[in-house]
């Protein structure tokens, strides 16, 4: 008699346990997807950084799985957020993400930026940029001012600052990317407060109804312009950041293919330390309005009773460089650029973190999953449900990133190898020199790892089924 009220009263910790390691699937009703533009994941708190302030991302991060080796699969915002909207590596083949939540009977919408938009041309203008209607069941713009946003305007290589309307680099204008704009204001005027509220209310009105929703939230913050309240920018004075760590000599070993567009050597930002360490305190400023805007909608779906019946993915679309190897921007095939942050709260899923490697290619086919919705047979990202019950699990051995000049790279837990349509490549021990200071690719001590390396890049561009050609020839391709 001890012994069976014994085991009825461990029965619903059985149960609730049970419940967590399964994964609860059958709970899960609705997808929330939350998209940040430019973000580099090594500026979350979440992620290590000691001076950012991101306690809503963090807060979801506490919550949900981390994937600290989640990679980006286009090095700039058109090729990665069409490899994530369709699982795609490079092409537009098959139906998008929310054409088949539709098909499947969800409410799609789009607010603000998910596929590319020119930012600032396509945010000032109001306009859809490349978007694809056919996702949506709704969709909706989120405009601002940007640059001509009356403010403290700020152009930092060119050491400009002034209050003047007149001459702002904006839309297609060069040097437009190290804009700054400070004003004063509670940021309600701006694109990202807008994606939140119209976010705000989707979810107040489907969030009660017998039909899913597909509900995606693009931000375009902290892509440049920088533009937020002062309050924000008052929280990063420049005396309190830390330039990247720079070598003199870093470039000497790497292939120029291997460059950025933009480079303190060759730009006039390089004259001006005080500045790049301004630029930093407006790129952590309006990472943290974006983080505000995404505490809103997540306090949302806490009001609305939704929490355990969502599942929410917050992703950056690739990374960016702030001054590291003297680069600027992105588009290139460096830590800096290829890893993202990548969060996914599930509920029934334990929160953790996971050292495993994921694919933006990867969050179709999982939030699928996640609410029992079948996928085409064009998707070529993998489903991560597993990770998410165990995050010591594995669905990849490396990561997989398409560039936009006939290059490719694969990172690995030990080895990041990038190969360059001339022929010429990169390979690092990410475990010796994690921020990739010493290309190895020409030290023949590591020929035989060159070769392994490209033979398994090879595999995955032939996997992909890539239509662009390949170097020639190809070492090590057997």
């Amino acid at each position: 008699m001890n012994i069976r009220r014994s085991l009825l009263a461990t029965l619903p910790l059985f149960l609730t346990l049970l419940t967590v390691s399964t994964g609860a699937e059958s709970k899960i009703k609705n997808v929330l997807f939350l998209i940040s533009d430019d973000l580099k994941a090594s500026t979350l708190g979440a992620y290590g950084d000691q001076v950012v302030q991101t306690p809503n991302i963090d807060a979801l991060a506490r919550q949900g799985m981390v994937f600290q080796r989640g990679y980006c699969q286009g090095t700039t915002c058109g090729p990665s957020r069409r490899s994530f909207m369709r699982s795609r590596y490079q092409d537009e083949d098959g139906i998008t993400m929310g054409q088949n939540f539709i098909e499947n009977g969800f409410y799609s919408a789009r607010v603000g930026k998910i596929f590319h938009m020119r930012v600032p041309g396509d945010i000032v203008a109001g306009t859809d940029g490349l978007d694809v209607p056919e996702c949506w069941t709704e969709s909706f713009n989120s405009p601002g001012l940007e640059a001509h946003t009356a403010g403290l305007y700020s152009l930092y290589n060119h050491d400009i600052e002034t209050t003047s309307m007149k001459d702002r680099a904006s839309t297609a204008e060069d040097h437009r990317w190290f804009v700054s704009v400070k004003y004063e204001g509670d940021g309600s005027d701006q694109p990202d407060f807008k994606t939140a509220s119209k976010a705000i209310e989707l979810i107040r009105e489907h969030g009660k109804s017998d039909k899913p929703f597909f509900i995606a939230a693009g931000f375009v913050r902290p892509h440049y312009p920088n533009v937020a309240p002062s309050q924000y920018f008052d929280l990063y004075p420049p005396e309190d950041i830390t330039l990247p760590e720079t070598r003199e000599g870093d470039l000497d070993d790497m292939p120029e293919m291997g460059y950025t567009r933009v480079t303190s050597l060759t730009d006039p930002i390089g004259k001006y330390p005080e500045n790049q360490r301004k630029f930093w305190g407006s790129y952590y400023a309006t990472i943290t309005y974006m983080d505000d805007q995404v505490g809103r909608v997540m306090a949302e779906l806490d009001r609305q009773g939704l929490r355990e019946s969502t599942a929410v993915v917050f992703i950056g679309d690739h990374g960016y460089h702030l001054g590291e190897h003297f680069f600027w921007q992105k588009s290139n095939l460096h830590e800096d650029v290829t890893r993202i942050p990548f969060i996914i709260s599930a509920p029934g899923y334990a929160p953790g973190e996971s050292m495993s490697f994921a694919e933006l290619a990867d969050i179709y086919p999982t939030v699928s999953e996640l609410v029992g919705v079948s996928v085409p047979d064009t998707v070529q990202g993998k489903s991560l449900v597993p990770l998410l019950k165990n995050p010591a699990a594995s669905v990849r051995d490396e990561s997989f990133t398409v560039g936009n000049n006939q290059d490719f790279a694969i990172r690995g837990a030990e080895w990041a190898y990038m190969l360059y349509k001339d022929d010429t490549d990169e390979l690092y021990d990410m475990k010796k020199d994690p921020k990739q200071f010493t290309n190895l690719a020409q030290n023949p001590v590591y020929a035989k790892v060159v070769a392994a390396q490209r033979k398994q890049l090879v595999s995955r561009i032939k996997a992909a089924g890539l239509n662009r050609p390949l170097p020639s020839p190809l070492k090590g391709d057997a």
